[in-house]
Order: C-alpha cells, then structure tokens, then sequence
C-alpha cells in the first residue's frame, strides 16, 4: 500500500523562508485575483492545507501575507477582518490530520475537509457579520442561510480542487527540502 508522507524536513536559512513565504503567500491572493471571476471558487483552501502539510506551523506566515495583501488590496474593511481567523480554522484541521495516510485516504480526507470548509465559510464568517451589523440569532441564521447557495458552490469547487493537495503538496516538500537553501 502506498502512503502519503508529509514529514518533510525543511530546514532552509530564515531570508531564505521570509522570501520563500512571502511569494508563496502572494501566490495565494494572485490566485485569488485570478480567478475573482468565478463566485468562491479560488486555490486560497487549496494552498493553506498545502503549505500546513509541507511546512506545519510556519504555514502561518504565508498564510497571514495572504491575508494583509488582501487588506491592503479591499481595504481594512468589515470583509477583511473574518479573514483573520477563517484560514486559521482550515490550517488547524490540517494541522490535526495524521501525517502518514495511505495514498488513497489522504485524497479523500483532503478533498473532504477543504470541502467541509468551502460549506461551513458562511457559518465561520457569521459571527464577524454579527458583531460588527448587530444581528441577533435569527438574523445571522437568516443571513447563513442566504448564503447558502454560495457555500455549496464553494465547498464543491474547493473538494474538486482539493485533488491537487496531495501532488501540490508533494512537489513543494520534495523541492524545498531539496535545495536546501530553497
């Protein structure tokens, strides 16, 4: 049986990691950017589980350019400040996954969870909408449920582009732990 390994050693000099996490983290709202057209469906799920599989908690610099380039670009805005803890809720359920899972689980268990939170993004931004708008439960429970639509479309396309998780993933630890330098 073939397994999934996602212990990589990445031991890289720290200008080395700053610059590496800064494209990587520009490659995420890039990504974003490119693909605005389309309603919630980008690679921002996709590469936050990709880098916590590759480089652990450091995932988090990369991550958190990603979300001040997004500050910058729509501003420090009401939309912004959900997006201080939504990616945290994905890199801490990947950082939870086993490391070693036999090929096929590790697809399906990556599709699944970056799926799951494409479906949950309206719930998990609720609260900020909540607090900042006054909404009372049924309010927020309302405004979920008007979003719906938006989540089914954002948890489908984020299991079919979790598919690239596992080779993404692969080829990043393999190059950089590599190099060495980068």
């Amino acid at each position: 049986m073939k397994y999934i390994d996602t212990r990589w050693t990445v031991r890289i000099p720290r200008t080395a990691q700053l610059v590496l996490f800064a494209v990587l983290g520009a490659l995420m709202f890039i990504s974003k950017i490119v693909m605005a057209g389309l309603p919630n469906i980008h690679l921002v799920g996709v590469l936050t589980m990709v880098y916590t599989l590759v480089f652990r908690e450091k995932a988090l610099v990369p991550i958190y350019v990603y979300v001040f380039l997004v500050a910058f670009d729509y501003g420090f805005s009401p939309y912004w400040i959900a997006n201080l803890y939504i990616w945290l809720v994905l890199w801490g359920a990947t950082m939870v996954l086993p490391r070693r899972m036999p090929a096929f689980a590790a697809v399906a268990v990556y599709m699944t969870v970056c799926g799951l939170h494409g479906l949950l993004f309206g719930v998990l931004w609720s609260p900020t909408q909540a607090l900042l708008f006054g909404l009372n439960f049924s309010q927020t429970v309302a405004w979920i449920a008007a979003g719906f639509v938006y989540d089914v479309t954002h948890a489908v396309s984020n299991f079919c582009l979790g598919t690239l998780i596992v080779p993404l993933s692969a080829v990043l630890g393999k190059c950089v732990s590599k190099s060495g330098a980068l």
